[in-house]
């Protein structure tokens, strides 16, 4: 149920965002979803790719830092009170929500979110409990159809 996610460290400066996409595109990598977060001086890319092994690798042989982490996509009702109910699963849980993002993809009805959680084993759990579906990582890295 977890996927792979990779975080880049990039200096925020204009061109710097081209260069592992570039080199993605030259792999035969397709980015599914992504996340930009800055601070003054760096940037954070987070990326869902088709293959994450070799993007990671490709990306670590051409001198960028890149980290994997594991996420969890889930999927929301896509309408007003959708994300409410599905934050409303971890409220008062220890569990934390480090940050989320949206994914492009989503079924007729349903959106999806990348989340990671400082306990994801944990979250997964209680998603289930509360009938939400957790996405698993032949629909993320393959993408789905409507």
């Amino acid at each position: 149920m977890k996927i792979h996610q990779l975080s880049l460290f990039l200096e925020n400066k204009p061109g710097a965002l081209i260069e592992p996409c570039r080199l993605l595109a030259r792999e035969g990598i397709n980015v599914r979803t992504l996340s930009v977060a800055d601070t003054q001086q760096f940037g954070i890319l987070r990326l869902i790719v088709s293959d994450w092994q070799k993007a990671h690798a490709a990306l670590k042989d051409a001198g960028f830092v890149a980290k994997v982490t594991e996420v969890l996509a889930v999927e929301v009702a896509d309408r007003p009170g959708g994300l409410e109910e599905v934050l409303g699963v971890f409220e008062n849980s220890p569990i934390n929500i480090e940050y989320m993002y949206a994914f492009t993809f989503g079924r007729a009805g349903r959106a999806v979110l990348i989340f990671r959680f400082d306990k994801p084993d944990e979250a997964i759990g209680r998603l289930q409990a509360a009938g939400i579906n957790v996405v698993d990582s032949v629909e993320v890295y393959g993408g789905i159809s409507a």
